[in-house]
């Protein structure tokens, strides 16, 4: 990943901002004790390069260079002294913050010593092109010179010399272009004198030039002496021309050098895009187009949001009114972008908020690094540091807030000038009297939104829907939008005597909703006229995994395939997925839009489900008693589980699907249960230790198990050996994770069809095995590992599980080769390797892969070329390599031999590449991707 610092030193001169750094760090170097070295370190550096600085500013300044760098970097080496100041106020005592400031301050150390060692480069790069362009003026002014040649004999003589006197100093120019290249290329030490000397010989060309142009104002018309001084032109042009050559030739090199460090830059830059997918925690989607009915409370809103004298604005609704997505709209409002800039903060706090983990994602958000609190207060006063440092407005958007926690509301109130707070909550909080209440959607815009959910939009005049089945089912919703959307995606593509067998079933007296209670009872009935009995178990099946959290859509295709209908490529998942979507019941966000549906390929999509569907989904799976409960869904509190868990016999628990969900306060102490029929596992968690419960030994009937640490910080898993006595359990997911020994835990899973692991930490976890993993997993055929940054390399042991035909890799972003025994999965079938991006080549070996169906290397920005016999892939039929920058050379030609390839998935640059292939590949297609993009997509 670029260094943040480093690309911001990226410029022209040091300036101003050099000057407020220097001089903050002479004067908190005697008094930051804990960072005494380190700034001691960063004094040496800086007083080390300043004579260089300042030197490099006056002849930049003499040769004006362009201000907006000067700028840029000024702005940067602020934020550097505001760094050392801030570190000046870090007590001895506060010693948990030592590593966090210390590790900036070495980065910012590291990145002036880079600047100066590399970046400079690109310096004399641009200072050799503009040499070249001040040589090329003189020498037009030299042959100028020579057909306005003096009739004065002394007056020609005086310009021949002075023209010999420009061509000497051009040759000296060259000679001094030269050895600043090549020393830029063959030492980094002496880059600041070379670069000076280069400057310096640009002004010195810019004194000849003007020479040249006094001496072209004094010539003469003597034809004789001009034949003589023409020939001395004639000479010194030619020998002004060999010195451009050389100058081109060192520019070159130069260019050459630039070049290999865009290429780098270029792939930390996109290292920098992945970071901001992974740090952007509160990101916020963009709202679509077709919302109906806000603009109006988005304009009083804003209106009431301009109040200079009230810092807090409360927005008030009935669960599913539109709040959210009335916040989120405020969020990307040009008007409020123009006041708050990128300084609007969004948190959700939810039912159960976790205070430290929304100022850590506050943190986040502000590009600062995230900081481990020690308590609700620590967390609270750093915030209100990081606040009050920015010096701009600042909008905190606080959603759905829910009774009980006005006290957090209060924490967040700090007395900075131009900091506003909205929250939004389904309570109408007496001690925050400046509120706005959103009221329900009138008749028209009810009307709208129901038709578009139930695709009515689309039909002509013709329909054959009579419009007062319409009119009622719109009553019948109160202008309720959440009830709107799901009662029209219900009746989306039926006929009309549907709509009317629905609406008899449909009681009279919903149009006014004075509850939460009321919202429930109008969305249950109608999923129940709505849904069939299947659709409604997987829309119950949502409840299991905690509020405004994005859910993983591999992680329900897992489980519902093994709770409610197998099959091999979970099919009828992954249409029940799309269905739940196309009612409304659940979003589903898709991340990649090259994709085909062969794959099935959902490892980088989730759902996301509104907060009253999912109070809906757990209240209709609580109908049963505890115990009875073919879902049983635990929610607990620090170490308070549910009193029937506590009882002194041990319960037995009957549920097909457990969930149990805790907070950052559980300190897994587990109870005993008997979970004897239990086939899904849902844990959801948010400590930095988890154990599995001790109960999950005795699960044999558990068939998926599904872990997610949705906490700030990667958790130690603990306990994992438990798996291995799960006699049918055959797929592990695994999310922000580290795992000690993950090896010697898999091989003793012979059930085990599929393991995936996202955001994991499984360096360790993936050490050689001496045991025999033909024999161990026999029915392993598909692994998913994505996001595990601390993946170097695939182990030995994985190119023997000679079952797998399915073997994704996306973003891990330190792998750099595949094993060469790659070719012994003989069976593998699909391969993708998407985004990672320090991998350099395929090995080889994969010529052996002969049932390889699908390749995808897309946006690997390391790999520059292919395999030699890739063709020998017989049976490959989808190719997807989008963004490969590095692939630029002709594909070799034993593509020719691709005969059943059918889809190539690439850019435009990717895409000239096939051209010459496509005369023998009768059956190919050549698509080219978007750069879509998407930011939002990661769980937060």
């Amino acid at each position: 990943m670029a260094d943040p610092v480093t690309g911001a030193l990226v410029g022209a001169a040091f300036g101003e901002g050099f000057t407020i750094l220097h001089e903050a760090v002479r004067n908190v170097v005697g008094q930051a004790i804990m960072f005494k070295s380190i700034l001691r370190d960063l004094e040496s550096t800086l007083d080390r390069i300043a004579p260089q600085v300042q030197k490099i500013k006056e002849l930049n300044l003499a040769l004006h260079r362009p201000e907006r760098e000067t700028e840029i970097l000024t702005e940067q080496m602020k934020k550097g002294a505001k760094l050392v100041r801030k570190c000046s106020k870090i007590q001895c005592w506060n010693y948990c913050f030592k590593s966090h400031y210390a590790s900036k301050l070495s980065e910012l150390n590291d990145a002036i010593e880079t600047f100066c060692r590399v970046d400079l480069i690109l310096q004399i790069a641009g200072t050799g092109l503009e040499t070249l362009n001040k040589l090329n003026q003189n020498t037009s002014i030299a042959l100028e010179t020579s057909a306005k040649v003096d009739q004065n004999t002394n007056i020609a003589v005086e310009t021949s010399a002075k023209v010999d006197q420009n061509t000497s100093i051009a040759l000296e120019t060259s000679a001094k272009v030269d050895q600043n290249t090549n020393i830029s290329v063959e030492t980094s030490a002496k880059v600041d004198q070379n670069t000076t000397i280069a400057v310096e010989t640009s002004a010195k060309v810019d004194q000849n030039t003007t020479i040249a142009l006094e001496t072209s104002a004094k010539v003469d018309q003597n034809t004789n002496i001009a034949v003589e001084t023409s020939a001395k032109v004639d000479q010194n042009t030619s020998i002004a021309l060999e010195t451009s050559a050389k100058v081109d030739q060192n520019t070159g090199i130069a260019l050459e050098t630039s070049g290999k460090v865009d290429r780098v830059l270029e792939r930390l830059d996109n290292s920098d895009v992945r970071m901001r997918f992974r740090s952007r925690t509160l990101s916020v989607p963009k709202p679509r187009d077709d919302i109906v009915g806000l603009d109006l409370p988005l304009k009083e809103l804003k209106q009431l949001l301009s109040n200079k004298k009230e810092p807090l604005l409360l927005l008030t609704a009935l669960g599913g009114c539109g709040k959210t997505t009335l916040v989120k709209m405020l969020f990307w409002d040009k008007d409020i972008k123009d006041i708050y800039g990128e300084k609007i903060f969004f948190v959700n706090v939810s039912q159960a908020p976790n205070l430290t983990g929304m100022v850590q994602k506050l943190f986040k958000h502000n590009g600062e690094e995230c900081l481990e609190f020690q308590s609700d207060e620590e967390a609270i006063d750093q915030l209100e540091q990081l606040l009050d440092e920015i010096r701009q407005p600042i909008l905190l958007i606080l959603d759905d807030v829910w009774p009980g926690s006005e006290s957090l509301i209060e924490k967040f109130m700090f007395n900075i000038p131009d900091y506003k707070i909205v929250v939004t909550s389904r309570t109408a909080f007496p001690r925050f009297p400046y509120r706005y209440k959103l009221n329900p959607l009138n008749r028209v815009d009810a009307m709208s939104l129901f038709c578009y959910s139930a695709s009515l939009q689309d039909q002509d005049e013709s329909s054959d829907i009579p419009e007062e089945y319409i009119e009622k089912f719109v009553s019948s919703c109160g202008g309720l939008p959440i009830a709107l959307k799901v009662i029209g995606g219900s009746l989306r593509g039926q006929l009309a005597d549907v709509w009317l067998s629905k609406l008899t079933k449909w009681s009279e007296g919903h149009s006014i909703f004075d509850s939460d209670a009321d919202v429930l009872d109008c969305l249950q009935k109608s999923l129940e006229f709505s849904a069939d009995k299947t659709l409604k178990e997987y829309f119950m099946d949502l409840g299991s995994f905690p509020e405004d959290q994005r859910i993983s859509a591999t992680a329900l295709i897992d489980m519902w395939t093994e709770l409610h209908e197998p099959s091999e490529k979970d099919v009828h998942a992954i249409t029940n997925l799309l269905e739940l979507h196309n009612r409304n019941l659940a979003s589903l966000e898709m991340t990649r839009k090259d994709e085909t549906q062969i794959d099935y390929y959902y490892n980088e999509d989730f759902i996301t489900q509104h907060d009253v569907l999912r109070d809906l989904a757990i209240h209709l799976s609580n109908q049963e008693p505890v115990l009875q409960r073919k879902r049983l869904i635990v929610d607990i509190r620090g170490n308070n589980p549910p009193k029937w868990w506590t009882e002194q016999k041990q319960p037995l628990i009957n549920a097909r699907l457990l969930s149990i969900s805790t907070d950052e306060l559980f300190s897994s102490s587990w109870c005993n249960i008997q979970v004897p029929e239990v086939e899904a596992l849902v844990l959801n968690f948010q400590t930095r230790n988890y154990a599995l419960p001790e109960f999950v030994e005795k699960m044999v009937k558990l068939k998926v198990i599904v872990v997610t640490n949705y906490g700030f910080f990667p958790a130690e898993l603990s306990n994992f050996q438990l798996l291995r006595s799960l006699p049918n359990l055959t797929r592990i997911r695994l999310e922000k994770v580290s795992i000690p020994s993950l090896c010697n835990t898999l091989v003793l899973l012979r059930s085990l069809k599929k393991l995936s692991l996202f955001m994991c930490n499984i360096g360790q976890a993936f050490g050689n095995s001496t045991i025999k993993v033909l024999d161990s997993l026999p029915n392993l055929m598909e692994i998913n590992i994505d996001y595990c940054n601390d993946l170097v390399e695939l182990p030995g042991w994985l190119c023997e599980v000679l079952p797998l035909k399915k073997l994704r890799i996306s973003n891990c972003h330190k792998l750099p080769l595949l094993p060469e025994r790659i070719g012994n999965l003989t069976n593998l079938e699909v391969l993708r390797l998407r985004s990672c991006t320090e991998l350099s080549k395929l090995p080889e070996s994969i010529k052996s892969l002969h049932k390889l169906s699908i390749l995808d290397i897309s946006d690997c920005l390391s790999i520059c070329k292919l395999p030699k016999h890739i063709g020998e892939l017989h049976s490959l039929t989808e190719f997807h390599m989008k963004e490969c920058l590095r692939l630029r050379n002709q594909l070799p030609p034993s593509i020719m031999e691709l005969q059943q390839l059918k889809l190539v998935v690439c850019d435009e640059e990717r895409a000239k590449l096939w051209e010459p292939f496509k005369e023998f590949l009768s059956n190919l297609k050549v698509k080219v991707a978007k750069k879509d993009i998407n930011l939002n997509w990661l769980p937060k």
